[in-house]
């Protein structure tokens, strides 16, 4: 059965006025807008591990859209105000060393505690301080701990601020992309954002050496929350750290060229081929300067890399964006960028991973979900070094595609195609339910989302999410992609005469 849902443009006043009535019948907060005690009920839950959605369909005004997103945060600013939690220290010189630490749950990692050191260098920007985060090598933790506050303190790099951490265990848990370390990660997202202190969009994440693997691991992961990332004496095989998610980001990478263990010269060649491969497809994108340096092995300079990266800044509403969605020590993310996974096709099984991509040219969207299979193509003294990947198009699995008016116009029509087939063609409507909800994901203040779009991509796409039919334009004809035409050729075609809707 084919689903038609048809949408007349009318008024801004007239077509809120309905859409406030037609919420009349269902359980709705005190205010149109939202009603804080409820927001912050919400999000308190989900502080505490709820991962229910918010449910209340409020629908927003265009001019109200900045309003509401301020109401929504400051919302979620009184939920973490609440939550109890150990919280990041306030923020001093980093000359001062002042350090704390947060506890790990255990069931992510057993008798985890996390030290770390936190300060700033130099005045506050307008914006916010830029925030590096540094991941020190696998020697003694800690000696390695104090040789990065001792960095943090010398590099040129000011204004800044630092969060150092020390690695909570050793041995088999020596690594900062496990989920225990993710999980302190996430969190401190979180509270960064929260500060006021920090510029959300000049966020960068570096290290040397195991830092060098675990900030080079981390750039693919949280690529969207990153302005940069910056590994040094490292080279993960590129299975571990997809070029593709930094799209968005600068990387800056460097290696001694003569820093053969673990073979971390060849994969810093490699991931330096991957990088201008993309660049070369990709030119509005993948910002890299990877070097492999003449003459040296694990050690090198380590000075050069943080000021390069303080150049560069987010942009945290890409319209270009690939997410290949790998798992980290077992956790798949729920989101990247704008989309999340709403269903993912695989179930248990993860024999393969899946990519999206998203173009956006005007108010014209195009997706792709795509099976992405890796083939070993080189393994040496037990790891696996290089790799071929395949793709092939996805036609099922749901997601749920964030938008905003800094990707469309939403004063008109959006079509959106994915895998070939057009699946959505009309008016967004921004709600309080995306901008609470895309919030709770990402806990981000630069993607508060108005609106989305749920993409099924099991759909045959021949269904219509929305016909923009103007007074003026009575009498055209719509096709079932929503294109208006005045000659109708064959085929089924939607019209109305000012009363009524035909077919």
């Amino acid at each position: 059965m084919v689903q038609l849902t048809l949408r007349r443009t009318w008024t801004a006043a007239a077509k809120y006025a309905f859409a406030a009535c037609a919420l009349c019948a269902m359980a709705t907060p005190a205010s149109a807008a939202g009603d804080d005690e409820a927001l912050i009920n919400y999000f308190s839950a989900r502080l505490n591990g709820s991962e229910e959605a918010f449910s209340q369909n409020i629908p927003v005004e265009l001019s109200q859209i900045e309003a509401q997103q301020q109401t929504v945060w400051q919302a979620w600013a009184k939920a973490n105000e609440a939550f109890d939690e150990e919280r990041l220290i306030p923020l001093d010189e980093l000359s001062l060393k002042k350090h704390s630490s947060w506890t790990l749950p255990a069931k992510l990692e057993y008798n985890a505690v996390m030290n770390y050191y936190y300060g700033k260098k130099g005045a506050r920007p307008e914006a916010g301080y830029p925030l590096f985060l540094y991941l020190h090598g696998s020697g003694d933790k800690n000696n390695e701990w104090a040789n990065g506050i001792k960095f943090g303190n010398s590099f040129e790099d000011g204004p800044s601020v630092y969060f150092i951490p020390q690695i909570p265990n050793t041995g088999d848990y020596y690594r900062w992309w496990q989920k225990g370390k993710q999980w302190a990660w996430e969190k401190l997202l979180r509270q960064l954002y929260l500060t006021g202190d920090i510029d959300p969009n000049r966020i960068y994440f570096f290290g040397i050496s195991e830092g060098g693997y675990g900030s080079q691991r981390l750039a693919s992961y949280y690529g969207d929350y990153l302005a940069g990332a910056g590994p040094m004496a490292g080279g993960e095989p590129l299975k571990n750290a997809p070029v593709e998610n930094c799209r968005n980001l600068a990387f800056n990478f460097r290696t001694g060229a003569d820093d053969t263990g673990f073979f971390r010269n060849e994969l810093t060649q490699a991931t330096k081929d991957a990088f201008e491969a993309a660049q070369k497809k990709y030119p509005d994108g993948f910002v890299h300067h990877i070097e492999l340096i003449p003459g040296k092995g694990h050690q090198i300079d380590y000075t050069k890399t943080t000021p390069w990266l303080a150049q560069y800044t987010r942009n945290p509403q890409p319209k270009h964006v690939i997410w290949e969605n790998f798992e980290m020590d077992g956790i798949h993310r729920k989101g990247f960028a704008n989309i999340c996974v709403e269903e993912d096709p695989r179930g248990e099984f993860d024999t393969y991973r899946i990519t999206y991509f998203m173009d956006i040219e005007g108010n014209e969207i195009t997706l792709a979900s795509k099976k992405t299979v890796y083939n070993c193509t080189e393994t040496e003294n037990g790891i696996d070094k290089f790799f071929k990947k395949f793709y092939a198009n996805l036609n099922k699995g749901k997601i749920r595609l964030y938008l905003s008016p800094k990707l469309v116009d939403f004063n008109q029509p959006v079509k959106i195609t994915a895998n070939g087939k057009v699946l959505f063609n009309g008016m967004l409507q921004p709600t309080v339910q995306d901008m609470v909800n895309s919030l709770a994901t990402f806990y981000d203040p630069e993607r508060i989302f108005p609106a989305s779009v749920l993409i099924d991509f099991a759909s045959d796409g021949t269904g219509i999410a929305g016909v923009e039919m103007d007074e003026a334009k009575d009498g055209h004809y719509y096709d079932l992609a929503g294109k208006m035409t005045t000659q109708p050729q064959s085929g089924v075609y939607i019209t109305s005469n000012g009363k009524k809707v035909m077919f």
